[in-house]
């Protein structure tokens, strides 16, 4: 009887699983924290990309952070507006 006691506190059959929903939820947790944080101007990140490649021109800007995207098109999506491409 005390054989079987001993094995069944011994027993670590449902540890593996345990561990790794504690690892899903942590990643859950940082994601929620990542989009909310981020979400806005990921979404006008996407919005502007998606308008560019439809030849569309955009003019966003992201609320508190002051990010501006302006008159982006195919032509102009990749470079940066009011910077020079040459490293002086």
């Amino acid at each position: 009887m005390m054989n079987k006691m001993n094995s069944l506190i011994r027993s670590e059959e449902g540890q593996g699983m345990t561990e790794y929903i504690i690892i899903v939820a942590l990643i859950a947790i940082a994601a929620i924290g990542v989009i909310t944080v981020f979400g806005n101007n990921l979404r006008i990140l996407f919005s502007n990309s998606a308008n560019a490649l439809a030849g569309q021109e955009t003019s966003t800007t992201a609320g508190k952070s002051g990010l501006t995207a302006t008159k982006k098109t195919l032509a102009n999506f990749g470079g940066n507006q009011g910077q020079s491409d040459s490293l002086d």
